[in-house]
């Protein structure tokens, strides 16, 4: 059964009404942060108190399958050494000198809730994010834990709780919860299903995403995590490949891309394939290499004819400019998916 994209669909109303479960969650993007980051206040005020009567801990150690976010956002910016920790135990090494965090949104994985046991033994300084009551909140009793409770089972949200604390101990760039909501609401706003196709991003590049195969890259980690977590959104919606990597994986295949000839028949066998098309998540950072790799996509883009499209932000932070990043996408995503429908 062939599927194609009516963009007409993108602007009716009564379609989108009908995908409002799927759009809601992302226009509330920005109040799920605000709302963790007060609910938490109170217990990451406790611990930032706790941490002053305690020497600046050997290393910093993130456990569970949520700990790459973490990993994304402290390796460039950790005063001692880290390291992420996805397995359901910890490093041999791991002790009373080391901190263990432990983001956790729903709290019912038994790996993280394994981790958080041992870390207790072991009689670690352990924080953990995760909803009171779950299984993981019940393995973290101990003298040295300190809960910080979260009730939306956001990633996002939940990792912010946890880097606004590292901020204020020292151990984390700046990570500024309204700041971050704000960046939210600001996409939120911008790619709205009630914004006109014309002036809206989202839209307008889930009509891109729709003739293509998507190669997303992302200069900087944060972005790079983006764009992973972009493609995988494009894939789910559509069923379709798409693929995010360094420059030194997609330019292979951008390379290898037949440039387009003006005199192909679009209806002949083999000419209709998707082409690939580069979209490029730019949190604007100026780091010289970045550039280089950014302009040897750019041009083997050029040389074979494959359309290039960038998504842009200017919040003020590093997570801000990563949520921004990663909810844009995911808009295009959801328009992808309202658009497509099949004979």
């Amino acid at each position: 059964m062939a599927t194609w994209f009516d963009e007409s669909r993108l602007d009716d109303e009564a379609v989108l009404s009908t995908h409002d479960a799927a759009l809601r969650p992302l226009a509330e993007a920005g109040a799920r942060v605000r709302h963790e980051s007060i609910d938490a206040s109170a217990a990451a005020a406790e611990a930032v108190a706790r941490s002053q009567d305690l020497s600046r801990p050997r290393a910093v150690i993130a456990a569970g399958p949520d700990s790459r976010l973490l990993r994304a956002v402290l390796e460039p910016w950790c005063p001692v050494p880290f390291v992420a920790w996805p397995g359901p135990m910890l490093p041999g090494w791991a002790g009373s000198l080391d901190l263990v965090v432990v983001l956790a949104p729903d709290g019912a994985d038994t790996g993280t809730a394994s981790a958080v046991a041992e870390a207790v033994r072991r009689g670690c300084q352990v924080v953990v994010a995760c909803p009171p009551g779950s299984l993981v909140a019940d393995h973290a009793a101990g003298r040295w834990v300190t809960l910080l409770p979260t009730v939306t089972r956001d990633q996002l949200a939940t990792a912010v709780v946890m880097l606004e604390y590292l901020d204020r101990v020292g151990l984390g760039p700046r990570a500024d919860a309204e700041v971050v909501a704000e960046a939210l609401d600001a996409v939120a706003i911008a790619c709205s299903p009630h914004r006109d196709l014309a002036v809206n991003p989202a839209k307008m590049l889930a009509i891109a995403l729709a003739d293509s195969t998507p190669l997303v890259w992302g200069g900087s980690v944060l972005a790079a995590r983006a764009a992973r977590r972009v493609a995988e959104s494009i894939r789910r919606a559509s069923g379709r490949t798409a693929l995010a990597g360094d420059a030194e994986h997609l330019l292979p295949v951008l390379e290898a891309t037949r440039a387009r000839d003006v005199f192909d028949d679009p209806f002949a066998e083999g000419v209709s394939d998707l082409r690939p098309m580069l979209l490029v998540l730019d949190d604007g950072t100026e780091d010289p290499v970045l550039r280089d790799q950014r302009s040897r996509l750019d041009a083997a883009a050029a040389a074979c004819g494959v359309r290039v499209e960038t998504v842009t932000t200017d919040a003020a932070t590093e997570v801000a400019r990563y949520a921004s990043l990663l909810l844009s996408g995911t808009y295009a995503a959801e328009y992808l998916r309202l658009g497509l429908v099949e004979d």
